[in-house]
């Protein structure tokens, strides 16, 4: 049963959802989904129903000590809303609702039902939902990020492409389906993470996604600390490349590969769309700067990108596809929302 009591009536709003897991490389759809809940402070209104959804001994509930007594915590997704507008009462106010949680182990067709119930007693006009893969893309270039849809008037209108993959799928994919049947307008976002450096956290891709959801919603995203973050992960990921002569070649011949087919990315155009994030966010309220996704500054301790489960202090050597073992977060790779065309690596084994 679905009851939002103390849930305020909402403003246009649009539902935004990632999902950790499979369709989450490198934790970067999560964390753009956890950085919109922590600047705007949003409420949780609701959570879903844990026993229903996961399977523990994959998902493990976590303990903690509350003043002195133990609680637990279970896996599980929660929704949450915030009011986009400014500080200052200009620009157009709206809602976002925002869903976050782990991909669940069981009764997709069931979790999807749920969600879309809340979205329809909230009246949500759009789902948006993050996505993150591992891709053949250079740490040191702007991170791809495509748009998706099945619905072809959105696709039009939107200037989105209309996905017409067939194969394996996560629970975007059944989100974005679901939400084709229910008449819900869906659209999905994907940032390449590079796969040679593909440990958590990577701000930089989630702040391309908050970028082009900006975009997408015409609204304006207080960034925080998220932009420089970007920059040391970069410079962090240099200084790791840098000491390995063979992983520097490789990550060359990715700059090369990627500026070669990203030649128009310099048209009016895109000069343009720059210019317009940066005026949106010219109020002081709205966030500490141009939102560079490229270049370098100096950064902060890097210390992070260290691997914690094999104790790499720098990028893997590069193999040829015929010699790299499966790994499991190459299963992002295949995901299926992700355009064909989109230069993204997928395992052809």
């Amino acid at each position: 049963m679905i009851e939002l009591e103390g849930v305020p009536e909402l403003i246009d709003p649009v539902m935004v959802a990632a999902f950790e897991g499979w369709n989450d490389a490198g934790d970067a759809a999560s964390a753009a989904v956890a950085h919109l809940d922590r600047e705007w402070k949003g409420e949780v209104f609701a959570a879903l129903d844990a026993e229903d959804y996961y399977d523990f001994q994959v998902n493990r509930p976590t303990v903690f000590l509350d003043g002195g007594v133990r609680k637990i915590t279970w896996p599980t997704t929660r929704l949450s809303v915030v009011r986009v507008g400014d500080a200052n009462g200009k620009g157009r106010a709206r809602d976002l609702v925002l869903v976050r949680g782990i991909e669940p182990s069981m009764r997709w067709r069931s979790f999807c039902n749920e969600i879309l119930g809340f979205a329809h007693e909230l009246g949500v006009e759009m789902l948006v939902v993050l996505g993150s893969l591992l891709g053949d893309t250079p740490h040191t270039r702007p991170v791809p990020v495509s748009g998706v849809t099945s619905d072809a008037d959105l696709a039009r209108r939107l200037d989105l492409e209309e996905s017409r993959y067939e194969g394996p799928t996560g629970i975007v994919g059944i989100l974005q389906e679901a939400c084709t049947h229910a008449g819900v307008p869906a659209v999905s976002l994907w940032a390449a993470v590079p796969h040679y450096v593909s440990q958590p956290p990577n701000p930089k891709a989630s702040l391309a996604l908050l970028n082009r959801l900006e975009d997408l919603l015409d609204i304006s995203i207080p960034l925080g600390e998220l932009s420089e973050d970007a920059r040391a992960w970069q410079l962090g990921v240099d200084q790791l490349a840098a000491e390995d002569s063979e992983v520097a070649e490789y990550v060359q011949s990715l700059e090369e590969a990627r500026d070669t087919a990203d030649l128009p990315e310099a048209s009016g155009e895109a000069i343009a769309r720059e210019f317009e994030r940066y005026l949106r966010r010219r109020d002081p309220q709205a966030g500490p700067g141009v939102a560079t996704e490229g270049g370098l500054t100096e950064g902060r301790d890097s210390s992070y990108l260290r691997d914690t489960t094999s104790g790499r202090t720098r990028p893997p050597r590069p193999v040829s596809k015929d010699q790299r073992e499966p790994r499991p977060t190459d299963e992002a790779e295949t995901d299926p929302e992700s355009p064909e065309d989109s230069g993204d690596r997928r395992d052809e084994d």
